[in-house]
């Protein structure tokens, strides 16, 4: 991806992650056609196109409860836009926890990395803000215990 972009590709020219200010370049640049907003605080997606599907699954930055399952869900709309042949977008706020976490479920759901440090590595040299927390890392080895 280019210096000027603010946003990374997961999967080269098919799955991209940023923050929230990043959709709309993801949209217009990169020409992504689903967006799956992980913010539980959301009120509507960041930009706006006449073939883009938009998701939401709210996730919590700080979460009270277990979130092991929203987390699931939105490793499972990435991983089956991609393989739709669709591209695809994924972000929260700023791009680094919730955004990170997705990242590593779906390096770990593709078989593109065996274990959780493996895709937390890969994740990161992809995007070095990524910065999971520790109850987002215990819902990945709670969906993931063989990584």
């Amino acid at each position: 991806m280019s210096e000027d972009k603010s946003y990374h590709q997961l999967i080269a020219a098919h799955v991209y992650l940023g923050g929230a200010s990043d959709v709309a370049a993801m949209v217009e640049q990169d020409g992504v056609q689903v967006i799956v907003d992980l913010r539980e605080e959301s009120t509507g997606c960041a930009a706006a196109a006449a073939n883009m599907t938009w998701t939401r699954i709210p996730l919590g930055d700080d979460p009270t409860q277990d979130q092991a399952a929203l987390f699931k869900a939105a490793i499972d709309a990435v991983v089956t836009a991609y393989r739709a042949g669709q591209k695809v977008g994924f972000h929260c706020g700023g791009g680094k926890g919730r955004t990170g976490t997705v990242a590593v479920g779906v390096l770990l759901e593709l078989g593109l990395c065996q274990t959780l440090d493996e895709a937390e590595a890969k994740a990161k040299a992809i995007r070095p803000v990524i910065s999971m927390k520790s109850a987002q890392r215990a819902a990945l080895q709670q969906l993931y215990p063989q990584a």
